[in-house]
């Protein structure tokens, strides 16, 4: 993921930058691959040519960028030029555009503009001036803009394009080395724990310590894993902690999200294609299983996957082979497996939409996700730990959560999880700015409105003790009977008691199916 608005603080792009601007009032803009302008959010951003200010927020003027870059991307992915030079039609003044490659795919650009390409004739210089006052220019703004634009003859070119191309190369040079720091920090996260803590996970509760148990159990086994849980969860982190912690620890942790693509573009990242396979395939291309091996493949949204897809990784699965796109040549890997899904893929091979043999080879080990309504009790070990994660990030004393906030917290139902109680977390700590302490009254509308309506935290705080242990007693067990399908043995496991004993906490509370499905 690049960060465009970090390029204004890096000195060596700075210094680029300002070489450019001092020799030929040249600006640089920098774009993803579909030519949408980016790093334009930092005020600090200083451009040479007051037109290039005037336009570059001006929404035309973006469009017509955007299908310039498109078009040179395109030109690009299919020679070997380097960079290219462009008039851009729509202002009259020309660009030189170079490719940002990471592993070489097409991330973004660099444009430098605000110049004449081949020549500065008075018919081009009466089109910008015409093309500027269509945009909007006042009279003194496209003299001074006019008086800026150069000519860049041949003798100054091949130097001009390679400052512009080391800008280029910067950013590959940055994002490589964020990707190093990133996979080192990865790497030190193993290391990481105590019984509350499992690498980046957190909790105390007891579904999560059965949790890191059976982590500690699995971690040296090659075996395949089911990570089962609802969004928000953490099933990438508990899949990152598998490998991290894992014999494969020193070979690659690949990720791929089973939803993001079609059939056909699914199929080459996962397998790889040859050149020539299909329109666009310029060169041979590794597919992630290829890279993945010897290490470990997070497949996630499995249960997104269509049933052609499926037959081709039920493959890879039991024979450990596959084929690339437009191949005729069989490749083996060695690959462990961890798959991840939040939806019900039992249900689903009985309803014909998942494989059976491909669910039975996923579900060699499964991991049960709790989502956090069932381990309420970490919710102030996690506010903690994102409290103390908000205090370094932004060098600032932590702040503290107030009584009636935390059991406000304890109320919500929480249906996005972890993943939504971090983002409640980070909302209140920038709402409540230098102060603090941070008070209930700020909260989501969401969270005080659902914890006024729920009377079971409620009555822990109010009313006689026995009542408030049966109206949570209650709601325990009705939420169980959902969940497991009305399954009275595994929820009496559960809970801790008899099958006998719920039956008659079940009758007593009149929680049998016909009842509580009116409730």
């Amino acid at each position: 993921m690049i960060n465009w608005n970090d390029f204004e603080h890096i000195h060596v792009i700075k210094k680029l930058k300002h070489v450019l601007h001092s020799w030929w009032s040249v600006d640089i803009l920098f774009t993803d691959e579909r030519g949408q302008l980016k790093g334009l959010d930092n005020d600090k951003v200083q451009f040479a040519n007051p037109a290039v200010n005037f336009l570059i927020h001006k929404d035309a003027t973006k469009a017509s960028l955007a299908e310039v870059v498109s078009q040179t991307v395109n030109e690009l992915r299919s020679s070997h030029h380097r960079f290219v030079f462009k008039k851009w039609d729509a202002v009259g003044f020309d660009l030189c555009i170079f490719p940002i490659l990471i592993e070489n795919d097409f991330v973004g650009t660099v444009i430098a503009t605000g110049f004449f390409n081949d020549s500065a004739s008075a018919q081009r210089v009466a089109e910008v001036r015409e093309r500027l006052a269509a945009f909007g220019c006042s009279a003194d703004l496209i003299e001074k803009s006019l008086g800026k634009f150069q000519y860049i003859d041949n003798n100054s070119k091949a130097h001009f394009c390679e400052l512009v191309e080391l800008v280029a190369q910067e950013i590959v040079t940055l994002h490589v080395e964020i990707s190093s720091r990133e996979d080192r920090i990865s790497e030190l996260n193993k290391e990481l724990g105590n019984r509350f803590k499992y690498d980046n996970m957190i909790g105390k509760s007891k579904p999560m310590q059965s949790l890191y148990a059976l982590l500690d159990k699995i971690k040296f086994a090659d075996s395949t894993v089911m990570i089962q849980g609802e969004n928000g969860t953490g099933k990438e982190l508990i899949a990152k902690s598998i490998h991290y912690n894992s014999n494969r620890k020193d070979k690659n942790f690949v990720i791929q999200n089973c939803s993001a693509f079609n059939d056909n573009l699914l199929e080459s990242e996962l397998f790889g294609h040859v050149k020539g396979s299909f329109t666009g395939a310029l060169k041979d291309k590794k597919g992630l299983f290829e890279i993945a091996d010897k290490g470990t493949f997070f497949l996630d949204e499995i249960g997104d996957t269509s049933p052609t897809m499926q037959v081709k990784l039920l493959r890879v699965l039991q024979e450990g082979t596959f084929t690339p796109v437009g191949s005729t040549e069989m490749r083996k890997v060695d690959v462990r497996i961890i798959a991840a899904t939040n939806k019900n893929l039992r249900e689903m091979v009985e309803q014909g939409t998942f494989r059976e043999d491909l669910y039975y080879r996923l579900n060699v080990i499964n991991i049960r996700v709790p989502p956090l309504r069932e381990r309420k009790e970490d919710i102030p070990v996690l506010v903690e730990a994102f409290l103390a994660k908000n205090a370094e990030s932004t060098n600032k004393p932590k702040k503290q959560l107030m009584g009636r906030a935390v059991e406000k917290l304890y109320d919500y139902p929480w249906p996005g999880n972890v993943r939504e109680l971090q983002n409640e977390i980070e909302r209140l700590c920038v709402l409540t700015g230098e102060d603090a302490k941070i008070g209930h009254e700020i909260l989501s509308p969401k969270i005080l409105e659902l914890g006024e309506k729920n009377k079971v935290q409620g009555s822990r705080l109010h009313g006689k003790l026995k009542d408030a242990l049966e109206d949570l007693e209650r709601e325990m067990i009705k939420e169980g009977l959902r969940r497991t399908g009305w399954n009275k043995s595994k929820l009496a496991k559960e809970l801790g008691i008899s099958r006998a004993g719920l039956i008659m906490k079940v009758e007593k509370y009149g929680l049998d199916k016909r009842k509580i499905a009116r409730v």
